[in-house]
């Protein structure tokens, strides 16, 4: 089969094209034909050997956490109703980007017949992320709501899922294009976090008051920015660090502006939930309350580009391998 390996931990061209040998459904596994490979930033990060919280792959190994596709084969124990269904599979930390992956079939999460291939992996992944994130911080109607990164593919969901449950959005990302998109995306008002003195138009947004709950995907000095202007007795939610550095808000500090911050930690919480939730927002989706935001897709032979885009902070939306 095709697919491609790391060979060694560096830059996107540490990714490269190989033929590898099939493999076969195991007893309780099954073979997917995979059609479509999610990618995240964090797998850049892992392929740079610097992925802080992730353990580090033995080399040469395939990268990809998550793919979809058609179940060609079931292994012993295996109800065979699956052969022929459409199936997201998450692979765990490795294997996705080849052309088949065997993985245990009550790993599978079955696609609705309505949903194309690639709007289901963004739901699945960046959607159910998102959906747990809203669920964590506890929106409510009229909520002033600052998203980070609000053109990526978890926070596109973000600003979606925050509008359909009555908030007020305010979208925070870098250059027109991306603020375009934002806007289209329902966002009462957007800011460009790369201009000085960004915080400046969010406090214009809310009112003066600043936002009651801030999604930071950012970390850094936009993370530590966001958390200064968010107002007295808000929630400060923490999810990526995108900038290279997480977001830290010490408990006194945090007492200190009677703010409650969600750490990052709460993700490592998120994984017996991730069935439900993506089923909440694949049936969102289905509804036409959200869309996923599939910003650029690139073939297997062409990943490193993928990954080069992904680190450069050229992607809007989510970056998907289509096979």
């Amino acid at each position: 089969m095709r697919a491609i390996q790391v060979i060694r931990f560096g830059g996107p061209e540490a990714l490269v094209p190989c033929e590898l040998p099939d493999p076969e459904a195991g007893p309780g596994q099954v073979l997917i034909e995979v059609a479509v490979a999610g990618m995240t930033f964090v797998e850049t990060q892992i392929r740079r050997g610097v992925g802080r919280w992730h353990e580090q792959p033995h080399l040469p190994y395939v990268p990809g956490g998550l793919v979809a596709g058609h179940v060609s084969a079931a292994g012993a124990g295996v109800d065979q109703g699956l052969l022929g269904r459409r199936v997201i599979a998450a692979t765990g930390e490795t294997g996705g980007f080849a052309e088949l992956a065997a993985v245990p079939a009550d790993a599978v999460f079955p696609v609705p017949d309505g949903l194309p291939l690639p709007e289901a992996v963004a739901l699945h992944s960046d959607g159910s992320t998102a959906q747990g994130l809203v669920e964590h911080a506890g929106i409510r109607p009229g909520d002033r709501v600052l998203v980070e990164a609000a053109a990526g593919g978890v926070g596109s969901m973000l600003v979606q899922l925050a509008s359909a449950a009555g908030a007020h959005v305010i979208g925070a990302a870098r250059g027109s294009h991306k603020l375009a998109a934002v806007r289209r995306l329902g966002a009462a008002a957007v800011v460009d976090y790369s201009e000085p003195g960004w915080t400046g138009q969010v406090r214009e947004a809310t009112g003066g008051t600043g936002p009651d709950l801030v999604f930071d995907g950012v970390g850094g000095r936009v993370g530590r920015e966001a958390f200064e202007v968010t107002s007295r007795d808000g929630r400060f939610s923490i999810h990526g660090a995108s900038s290279g550095d997480v977001t830290h808000i010490g408990p006194a500090e945090a007492a200190d502006r009677g703010v409650r911050v969600l750490g990052i930690e709460q993700l490592f919480g998120f994984g017996p939930h991730v069935r439900r939730w993506a089923t909440t927002v694949m049936s969102l989706a289905e509804a036409g309350v959200i869309r996923p935001l599939i910003g650029q897709t690139f073939p297997l032979e062409h990943a490193a580009s993928a990954h080069a885009a992904v680190e450069n902070r050229t992607t809007v939306g989510k970056t998907l391998l289509l096979l």
